[in-house]
């Protein structure tokens, strides 16, 4: 086996990171690849400088043994999944020691939580720097019961669904992670968007699920095409950019046979489809050309949102990623 065949996962002990553990561990059974689980540990950089040696490296030492206690609990949670693991304790910025490591993996698996308001459109430093980073697929897998229709988060003994009860479930081992049985990817004909696509069908495959590829087109009253003139007739606008998607999906299908990709353009942005998609969907998959200079910071304005305001998780091709 080898490390191309090994999913790479950020685990920090929170019940979101436990909860991306989980969809990891199904992902690498169901196509029989191993895991591969880091818990990172950096300490401020005033510590060293302030406090006298013997202290800051005590310091260290404690939460050296805290990340070690976090794999710990990690490898005794998919202990009984049938799938080899290995763990390490890796010092530095967390974000950055999984971008470094994704170069040699096939999938990067993170968590985040979102929690409704202005807080829901900022995710976590590693939820949003490693998909933009990361020379590898990464799947952001959001914390969120509500999607989890049928799963039981409570933990035993207790009812209701508060956040911190539904939390308690997770940490605890109570919640499920549900197949993928329905995979949608954005389409825009871009090289990304091809990208992605491709990444989509091995999902698909992998899983078993059905594919749905979708494209948005602003053509509506508030829409970026609303100043084509009156006479421009916008239902013919639509079927020709499904005819464009349809030379690209027939090309994939034709490459793959017995693939068949459902096909879906509709008026609307692709970051406003793809998130109302994710409330039926088990991933969601998104590519991303991302910006030069200090905007490659970022990821573009579609993958930021989907991966903000998504349902269910976000699988992101970035223009780092090795096919």
């Amino acid at each position: 086996m080898t490390r191309s065949e090994v999913v790479l996962v950020g685990v920090d002990g929170s019940a979101a990171s436990l909860h991306a553990l989980d969809w990891a561990t199904a992902y690498a059974r169901r196509v029989g690849w191993a895991l591969h689980i880091v818990c990172s540990y950096s300490l401020p950089s005033f510590t060293a400088a302030s406090l006298d040696g013997g202290y800051a490296a005590l310091d260290d030492t404690s939460i050296q043994e805290g990340a070690k206690a976090v794999l710990v609990e990690a490898e005794a949670r998919v202990a009984d999944a049938g799938v080899r693991a290995t763990t390490e304790v890796a010092t530095g910025d967390a974000a950055g020691v999984l971008v470094e490591l994704s170069a040699d993996y096939g999938l990067a698996v993170v968590g985040t939580r979102g929690r409704g308001g202005f807080t829901e459109r900022l995710l976590g430093t590693v939820s949003s720097a490693l998909p933009a980073h990361a020379q590898c697929p990464v799947v952001v897998v959001p914390l969120r019961a509500e999607h989890n229709r049928g799963v039981s988060w409570s933990v035993p003994g207790e009812s209701g669904g508060s956040a911190d009860t539904e939390a308690a479930g997770v940490a605890s081992g109570a919640g499920e992670i549900r197949d993928v049985r329905r995979i949608v990817v954005g389409v825009d004909g871009s090289p990304q968007a091809e990208r992605a696509l491709y990444h989509a069908i091995a999902q698909a495959k992998a899983w078993g699920a059905e594919l749905t590829a979708v494209t948005g087109v602003p053509v509506g009253n508030a829409g970026m095409l609303a100043w084509l003139p009156s006479t421009i007739d916008r239902e013919q606008v639509l079927a020709d950019i499904g005819a464009g998607m349809d030379v690209l999906i027939d090309k994939f299908e034709a490459e793959n046979p017995g693939l068949r990709i459902r096909r879906i353009v509709l008026d609307g942005t692709g970051a406003e489809l793809l998130t109302e998609f994710s409330t039926a969907s088990d991933l969601i998959v998104v590519g991303s050309r991302g910006r030069g200079g200090f905007r490659g910071l970022l990821l573009g304005s579609t993958s930021q949102a989907v991966l903000h305001h998504s349902a269910c998780p976000v699988l992101v091709v970035n223009k780092h990623c090795n096919d």
